[in-house]
């Protein structure tokens, strides 16, 4: 039989029970959770093991301290050249100040949205459409850099915002797609006009250098034409001294001597014959005319020299 002690009993363990559940409370990782006390802030609690007044404390707001990304809408915004654009974005933050973030704004993630919208509009504004397309990563820092500046009393950071898409009116892309055509049939041409002014370099390269080997080839030809030319001039030279000396010596001898006289009295009547048969005037020497006569003669003149000589 249950007794009213038990009750009591049970209802007190029960609301022992309650009352730890509610003092005792795990924060997890990169969370922070405020505290308020009779609706007033008391603290902030962080990662782990923490403990509040059962009854009294309460959990206010629950903030998450990891890097967040958040869409931009699309929206439309106008040029320094009055063109219409429609841009959209991602924006990446953090919160760094929980209390700041709960008490200093709102909503801080429609805030930052808000001020990404107004402060690309704003940036866009300031630059032609050109420049809007090749000025993207300029267009990214001066966005980070302005709403960190706005948001810092709301202990957000934003660590980077990229512009995913910007699309102009089609009459702008027709326009830009004529022009891209225009570019590439220019550089096409360009490129063909450079290879036919590097074939022509090539080609007269090619002549000049043909020209050169074959002015080259004959000038060797020549040098070795006139290097055998006169290195047959020495060789017959050459020839004709040691023909000459070899004569020199056998005439030194008594043997020589008789074969000198005897050619040279050859030549002599040979030198007549020819005389006479050319001309009607023949001159012969005094006395007698006779073959013997002149071999003597030409021998006794012979002799004479060489009694000179010796002498």
């Amino acid at each position: 039989m249950i007794t009213m002690s038990t009750i009591v009993a049970a209802i007190a363990f029960i609301f022992v029970l309650v009352v730890l559940k509610k003092t005792i409370v795990f924060v997890p990782q990169n969370r922070a959770w405020l505290i308020e006390r009779f609706g007033k802030y008391h603290s902030t609690k962080v990662a782990g093991l923490n403990f509040i007044m059962p009854f009294i404390d309460r959990i206010a707001a629950d903030r998450s301290l990891k890097e967040q990304a958040q869409d931009v809408p699309s929206q439309s915004v106008i040029t320094k050249d009055n063109i219409s654009l429609v841009v959209d974005g991602v924006l990446y933050l953090r919160v760094l100040n929980p209390y700041d973030a709960t008490y200093g704004v709102d909503d801080y993630t429609y805030a930052v949205t808000q001020l990404a919208q107004t402060t690309m509009r704003s940036a866009i504004g300031k630059l032609e459409l050109d420049r809007t397309f090749e000025e993207r990563e300029a267009l990214n820092a001066d966005i980070v850099e302005s709403i960190n500046q706005a948001a810092e009393p709301w202990g957000i950071q934003l660590l980077r915002y990229e512009i995913k898409d910007i699309v102009p009116p089609q009459s702008i892309l027709e326009s830009m797609e004529a022009q891209m055509k225009a570019e590439r049939v220019k550089r096409a041409q360009i490129l063909e006009s450079e290879g036919d002014k590097q074939s022509a370099i090539n080609v007269a390269e090619g002549q000049k250098a043909s020209m050169v080997l074959a002015a080259e080839a004959d000038k060797a030809e020549q040098i070795l034409r006139a290097e055998g030319e006169a290195q047959a001039i020495l060789a017959v030279a050459e020839a004709q001294a040691k023909a000459l000396k070899t004569v020199g010596d056998a005439a030194k001898t008594e043997e020589g001597q008789k074969a000198v006289q005897l050619d040279l009295a050859t030549k002599a009547i040979e030198a007549q014959k020819a005389i006479a048969k050319e001309s009607s005037v023949i001159l012969l020497p005094n006395g007698d005319t006779s073959a013997s006569s002149l071999v003597a003669s030409s021998m006794a003149i012979i002799n004479k020299i060489n009694d000179q000589q010796k002498g």
